[in-house]
């Protein structure tokens, strides 16, 4: 990143912002949201985040409050003549690097997702902002210019930083800025209408009304600042503008819809709609209040590396952590919301507190309670599968990490399926096997589109056997970890080839189909041939059972890894991809016919041209592109003479 003196600024420096930021401003400031008043609601948020941080920090280093008050507040400043809105707090504050990365950088995942998302969308969509999380930049909708003073608690000197929006920001020292931060927008002509205080009390009842400390507007500047009482003229005071009291530990029924979502949007840093909230307090051997909710939408950082939760602790009210682990299983890191306890310890250390024996209970609770909503929405097939398809591929590994919960988890997940266009239960799959079947066929791939087209799935669907469709890389881990659900075992399709005659599907014609396929020396022969000319390019030659159209496919050894999860563990930089393969031919089809009347000698260009088409059936590359081209060249050749 760029760095440069300004002459405006001798002992500050001017810095670039990060190429994914200055795109992200130009979206911003040209409307991506569809409601600009929103700014505030992100400002006031953040602020609030701040005070809550360091009221916890405070708890282990007391000291950090000796430069300024212990009473956290948020205040809103307007200033008629000079154009600006302020808004400032007492919280934590930032230093040098804080502002850099904080305000220079967006350092999360999902940053080219974003971009690409918002570009394609060509509109003024507030979810998808909502989605990255990036609240700050919105301030230059309104805001032709923006600068924030700030101190760090425990630290003698402050900064200042300011920023037009139009691709660099500078920072300079500032020594006399107070512990927290002050944000200054000087406001566009028009966007004045945040200078009026009923406006400004308007949007801080909508959007802030559930913040846990007072948002306070002072005075407006520039106008009469008293006003007449009992004939004696009196200052303005300052107006407290929120409940200033935690939603979460209200009574349900003093809560609107309106006031649980706009929570939402502000513990969840989200601009969607919650799909469903939960709002419950526990009593008994442990007590605690919970309001979660789960997103409507998908985050970009919910497959981040780290997994990281997204559910606020509070010990009586006072912030602890926002992604402790240990309050929730990573497999439910979509959740948004606030657990309040008064049984957890307030002065020890996250680290300590995440193996809380207590903690542990109060998760145990949580997802016990979560569980039973989901298995009660399930019940609304279409509003479930809204659900499944933004995290169901989540929600699945728990079924590979959390043993205990396991059950629960195969009575919530929904699939596709050979025989559905919606999503299937492993419950209503067991219902309708044939007869005769004893497995759970299930096969997997990089898309629904790309299985449904899968030779391997020939047989079963000629029989009308129903075969579900994964395609979510975990699926490869947790199919095999289970086993078996209700007694029935996991089979994958290129495995259950000898199967098919056990099982009586909707039409069984084999006597028919045995009498048009090949004589059965010619195929062990050609069998042979194959294994000669092809050595160890396949693992093992041998009829299908499970082929009815196709004349080849390919198969993975029997207990061996997938052709699918070894083509993922090479993308991934793990292994090479090369495992040993099967190539399974179709005595019936007219093409194997032909080629039994083949010699060795005359085989060879065939043989490889067959291995190849199983390749690209099966979604791999083709080792050899030239001589493939050169194969099929002359075999067209051949034909067309």
């Amino acid at each position: 990143m760029a760095k440069t003196k300004t002459a405006d600024a001798p002992k500050g420096e001017t810095r670039e912002f990060q190429a994914e930021v200055a795109k992200l401003l130009d979206i911003v400031v040209h409307s991506l949201y569809s409601n600009s008043e929103i700014f505030l609601r992100e400002l006031i948020s953040n602020a609030s985040d701040a005070c809550d941080k360091l009221r916890y920090e405070a708890i282990t280093t007391p000291s950090l409050l000796e430069d300024g008050s212990a009473d956290f507040s948020i205040h809103i400043s307007a200033d008629k003549k000079a154009k600006t809105l302020t808004i400032a707090d007492n919280g934590i504050g930032m230093n040098h690097d804080d502002l850099v990365a904080n305000l220079g950088t967006i350092a999360k995942s999902g940053t080219a997702e974003y971009l690409k998302a918002a570009k394609e969308a060509k509109t003024k969509d507030v979810n998808l902002i909502g989605q990255f999380g990036v609240g700050f930049y919105s301030a230059f909708m309104v805001a032709d210019s923006m600068s924030v003073e700030t101190r760090k608690a425990g630290d003698k000197s402050g900064w200042t930083w300011t920023s037009d929006g139009k691709g660099a920001f500078t920072i300079a020292e500032n020594k006399d800025a107070a512990r927290g931060a002050k944000i200054t927008l000087h406001l566009k002509k028009d966007a004045e209408e945040f200078l009026e205080p009923m406006r400004l009390r308007n949007i801080v009842k909508t959007y802030s009304d559930h913040i846990a400390l007072p948002v306070i507007l002072d005075p407006v500047e520039g106008e009469k600042k008293d006003a007449e009482k009992d004939g004696e003229k009196e200052e303005a005071a300052p107006e407290t503008l929120n409940s200033a009291s935690a939603l979460w530990m209200r009574p349900k029924n003093e809560i609107t819809d309106e006031q649980y979502k706009e929570f939402y949007h502000h513990v969840g840093h989200g601009f969607d709609e919650p799909w469903h909230t939960l709002h419950y307090r526990a009593e008994g051997a442990i007590e605690y209040t919970a309001l979660l909710f789960i997103p409507s939408q998908k985050p970009f950082d919910l497959f981040h590396p780290e997994r990281k939760g997204n559910v606020k602790l509070y010990v009586n009210r006072v912030f602890i952590s926002d992604s402790l682990e240990g309050l929730m299983p990573q497999y439910l890191r979509f959740v948004r919301g606030v657990v309040d306890s008064s049984d957890l310890p307030l002065n020890i250390s996250r680290e300590i507190l995440q193996t809380n024996p207590l903690l542990r209970k109060i998760q145990s609770g949580i997802v016990k309670r979560l569980f039973k909503d989901l298995k009660e929405r399930a019940n609304n097939a279409e509003e479930y599968a809204k659900f499944w398809n933004v995290f169901g591929a989540v929600m699945k590994e728990g079924l590979y990490e959390d043993f205990e919960r396991r059950e629960d988890l195969l009575e919530l997940a929904r699939f596709k399926t050979t025989a559905s266009d919606g999503l299937v239960s492993l419950k209503e799959y067991v219902g309708r096997m044939k007869d005769g079947q004893e497995a759970i066929y299930y096969i997997t791939g990089e898309n629904i589109a790309s299985l449904k087209n899968s030779p391997q799935l020939e047989g079963f669907i000629a029989k009308g056997i129903e075969v579900l469709l994964l395609t979510d890389p975990v699926d490869e881990f947790w199919v095999p970890n289970i086993g078996k659900f209700e007694d029935k075992s996991f089979k994958f399709v290129a495995e259950a080839g000898a199967d098919l005659s056990k099982i009586a599907g909707e039409t069984n014609k084999e006597d028919e189909k045995t009498e048009d396929a090949a004589p059965e020396d010619s195929v062990k022969a050609l069998i042979e041939n194959l294994k000669k000319v092809l050595g160890e390019e396949v693992a093992d030659v041998r009829p299908s059972e499970r082929l009815t159209g196709s004349p080849v496919c390919l198969v993975s050894e029997t207990g061996g890894m997938s052709l699918h999860l070894a083509r993922m563990l090479k993308q991934h930089g793990e292994g090479t991809g090369m495992i040993p393969k099967v190539l399974e031919i179709n005595p019936k089809h007219a093409l194997i016919k032909r080629m039994t009347a083949m010699g060795e000698s005359e085989l060879s260009d065939a043989a490889y041209l067959l291995l190849d088409q199983a390749r690209i059936v099966e979604g791999e590359a083709v080792p050899d592109p030239a001589a493939f081209a050169k194969r099929l060249s002359a075999m067209m050749e051949k034909g067309l003479s």
